[in-house]
């Protein structure tokens, strides 16, 4: 867990990178079944195969929601932290499809660290989503979460 104090000597650099999340078949269909975004790209291989992908893909926001999760795996919070929020995204490209039945890790780079006040630091770190295997990511974001650090 990195000190507020050596927050700073630790932009630029990567802090992290997650294990391998699976993306299966069903797990795209529950997550379309979640967002209610059941186009055919996602949910219908037989259609999808008649596509440029070859087959179904998951959703964009599938692969994003895995952040969290991709983070917790990755990053170690603050010394001191008592929670943490997500805060948004200053920017947000999704690259390259994730084919069902591949895999994809996140990759994170702090790019800022700043203090709020009140024990608040804002962290911005650059999130890229690689797809075992591919030749470009599957996403990468400018992702925003403020730590809140005890006293």
């Amino acid at each position: 867990m990195p000190k507020t104090s050596e927050l700073q000597g630790l932009i630029g650099q990567e802090v992290g990178v997650s294990k391998w999340f699976e993306i299966t078949q069903a797990r795209i269909d529950a997550f379309a079944d979640c967002t209610e975004d059941h186009q055919f790209i996602h949910v219908d291989p037989e259609a999808a195969k008649k596509t440029p992908f070859g087959g179904t893909i998951a959703h964009g926001f599938l692969t994003l929601s895995l952040a969290s999760a991709m983070s917790y795996d990755a990053v170690a919070p603050l010394d001191g932290v008592v929670m943490g929020v997500n805060y948004g995204f200053d920017k947000l490209r999704f690259l390259a499809p994730v084919p069902a039945g591949s895999r994809v890790r996140g990759r994170f780079k702090l790019l800022s660290a700043e203090d709020k006040g009140g024990g608040r630091w804002l962290l911005k770190h650059e999130l890229t989503v690689e797809i075992e295997g591919g030749d470009k990511p599957a996403l990468i974001a400018e992702w925003l979460g403020m730590q809140m650090v005890g006293g």
